[in-house]
């Protein structure tokens, strides 16, 4: 084959990958743009029914613009300001306290597991996935902090609990065997640091996509809890957001069937309406967060997906 064949050949080439790859673009570019939409409609609806006529949704159903724009959902959501702000408050609380420690018990304890001259290493990561396969049951669980440890309408059982997960440990663990090889933290032995010289100065700097994955994973477990609240509260001053938005529903339901037989008249509650406010109050802060910590999330995600 002559050169100038060859030449041509390399540019027909080149040519139809270029074609072929432009084509694969615009094909990746549909179905994400229509992923995104088919993600985003819904919290359109959402929205725009938060500020419907609790009537027209009735009757009309959904839309993507408000029709009969009104505030009375939120009013009724916000008619006691002070009790949803101590819900906030306490929701900002748990999370903050339990992102916060769980981040460092996590990482601490990854870090350990993933050290090869740690003894025990294998028989500790069985004990922690153990967990995640069986566990004591509810009701044991609920016993120990209730009746044994006596912390029933306090805030720590509320928070405590979800401190560590295995499945956050394991994603965890597999970060660091990634994002640090052996021979950097031999070097550093060599040179005389300890494990906590080595997990600050060197394992630590290294480590923002998995903490940024592992702290998200956590801040949205807090944030979307109401479950523990609802066991272990015994007053407003403990609850959280999201079971201070379930007790909300839960009362306007009830006056809703009252109304259907006493006297009371509730026809301008908007019950659909707060519904969907509250999903718009619940899920604000946490929609305004995760654009900043996308890129880390997702990169930790890849990297801790990469071996096992």
């Amino acid at each position: 084959m002559s050169k100038k064949e060859q030449n041509l050949q390399e540019t027909s080439v080149k040519v139809s990958r270029g074609t072929a790859g432009r084509t694969f673009d615009v094909i990746s570019y549909i179905l994400l743009t229509i992923g995104a939409v088919v993600c985003v409609f819904p919290f359109i609806i959402i929205l725009s029914g938060s500020f419907t006529d609790n009537a027209t949704i009735l009757k009309e159903g959904y839309s993507i613009l408000p029709r009969n724009f009104t505030l009375a959902a939120y009013q009724t959501i916000f008619k006691a300001p002070k009790d949803i702000l101590q819900a906030y408050k306490m929701t900002f609380y748990y999370t903050f306290i339990g992102t916060f420690l769980g981040l460092i018990m996590i990482t601490m304890t990854a870090y350990v597991i993933s050290r090869k001259e740690f003894k025990y290493r294998n028989t500790v990561s069985f004990l922690i996935y153990f967990t995640s396969i069986f566990g004591g049951g509810m009701i044991p669980w609920y016993l120990v902090y209730a009746n044994l440890l006596e912390m029933k309408g306090k805030a720590f059982p509320i928070w405590f609990p979800a401190l560590m997960s295995p499945f956050l440990i394991i994603l965890m663990r597999t970060f660091i065997s990634s994002s640090v090889p052996d021979a950097i933290t031999d070097s550093a032995k060599i040179d005389g640091a300890g494990h906590l010289t080595i997990f600050f100065k060197i394992v630590l700097p290294v480590l923002g996509p998995g903490l940024a994955t592992v702290g998200l994973f956590l801040a949205l477990g807090y944030w979307n809890d109401w479950y523990r609240a609802s066991m272990f509260s015994t007053n407003s001053e403990t609850w959280t957001l999201q079971f201070y938005l379930y007790d909300l529903l839960n009362a306007t339901t009830a006056l809703k069937q009252m109304s259907q037989s006493t006297s009371i008249s509730t026809s301008d509650l908007p019950t659909e309406a707060v519904k969907l406010a509250m999903a718009v109050v619940a899920t604000g802060p946490v929609l305004m967060l995760y654009p900043f910590v996308q890129k880390y999330f997702v990169t930790g995600i890849t990297v801790g997906a990469v071996k096992g």
